[in-house]
């Protein structure tokens, strides 16, 4: 993955005190990364993660996880 691919992943992840407690979520939803994370542990793939949150992408999965990814 390219630099620039990967900042455009970063991106859709937000911090926001006035948005979730400034928790970490997918921009324009409220989604938090660790619902995401956790969905990933216990064995969903990232379409079945959509499909049970609409708002989201696979793009938004690859977002949650890309900064725990080790890049190369």
């Amino acid at each position: 993955m390219t630099d620039i691919a990967y900042n455009k992943l970063l991106k859709r992840v937000v911090s926001d005190p006035k948005i979730c407690g400034g928790d970490p979520c997918i921009r324009g939803t409220r989604i938090h990364v660790a619902v995401i994370l956790d969905s990933l542990a216990e064995g969903l793939l990232p379409g079945d993660i959509v499909q049970h949150f609409p708002p989201l992408t696979v793009q938004d999965v690859r977002a949650a996880v890309a900064p725990a990814v080790e890049r190369n």
